[in-house]
């Protein structure tokens, strides 16, 4: 019985590592597309509201136009397009013009994958393994798409939010009111934190799509682990900023996207939030 069913664990999770590759490589479609569609939805309404008629423009979206290579417009086969493996094969470049494709790319569906096993070999045959499937794959698009446009797309924070309150109907992570009171818990934490710092020195220290995510989080996992997630994304985006303008000459002024941290730290509340949370509460 143990054999098989340690046999039934390593199916499922190399069914879910396989599911996160590809979910990987649709993930790089989000990151990469879903702004540019922000923007050209942002200027469109900026044109209606200014009396003018939005120009026409070919359909963009997640799904049109195919896949290419931004250097040289190559359409991306079939065999192209598998996760990790295209990109061994050709050698990180291009099929066409040779150019170097982003190393972010396997990165991400690599990442993606082992997230998905692990979710699968800690969960099991349940529902939380399809819940935190989607809040792990989310978590990555959201950290990428705000390291590299400081957005936090309502497209995904909102519905991430909603989806772990309908998780949560089902005591899934947490009891349903413990899961309701994280997530306005996590709105008006972070709420609080930018009108004060607004208040002090009438700038602003984050965007409104970092409290979005924060009760997304808090939607997914409930207000107890609230504090352990500013905590931890405090601290290592603190030490990522300092190292960033000690190392990398970043400039002090330079704003710095939350999102990456709030993201991470979300990620490992899930995994190891209560054992963490003991640990810290120990100590004093």
């Amino acid at each position: 019985m143990t054999v098989f069913l340690d046999q039934q664990t390593l199916f499922l999770v190399a069914v879910a590592m396989l599911l996160g590759l590809v979910a990987g490589s649709f993930l790089n479609v989000v990151i990469h597309r879903l702004p540019k569609m922000m923007e050209r939805r942002w200027r469109d309404e900026c044109a209606e509201l200014g009396g003018s008629t939005p120009a026409a423009a070919e359909p963009y979206n997640l799904v049109v136009p195919r896949s290419a290579c931004p250097q040289c417009g190559h359409p991306i086969t079939a065999l192209e397009n598998i996760p990790i493996a295209s990109y061994i094969a050709l050698g990180g470049r291009c099929s066409a013009c040779k150019k170097t494709i982003s190393l972010r790319y396997p990165i991400v569906e690599g990442f993606a994958a082992v997230l998905s096993g692990y979710v699968a070999w800690r969960y099991g045959f349940s529902a939380a393994t399809l819940g935190a499937l989607l809040f792990v794959w989310a978590m990555v698009a959201l950290a990428f798409i705000d390291l590299d446009t400081f957005y936090l797309p309502d497209s995904i924070t909102l519905p991430l939010l909603w989806a772990g309150l309908l998780f949560n109907t089902g005591s899934v992570f947490i009891d349903l009111p413990s899961a309701v009171i994280g997530a306005a818990a996590g709105y008006i934490a972070l709420w609080s934190v930018y009108w004060i710092f607004k208040l002090a020195t009438g700038k602003e220290g984050m965007g409104y799509g970092d409290f979005k995510l924060l009760a997304a989080i808090g939607a997914w996992l409930g207000w107890k682990m609230l504090p352990l997630v500013i905590l931890l994304s405090s601290v290592v985006g603190a030490v990522i900023g300092i190292g960033l303008v000690v190392f990398a000459r970043h400039g002090r002024n330079a704003p710095i996207p939350f999102g990456p941290y709030l993201a991470a730290a979300g990620v490992i509340a899930l995994f190891w939030g209560e054992p963490l949370t003991r640990q810290y509460l120990n100590l004093f």
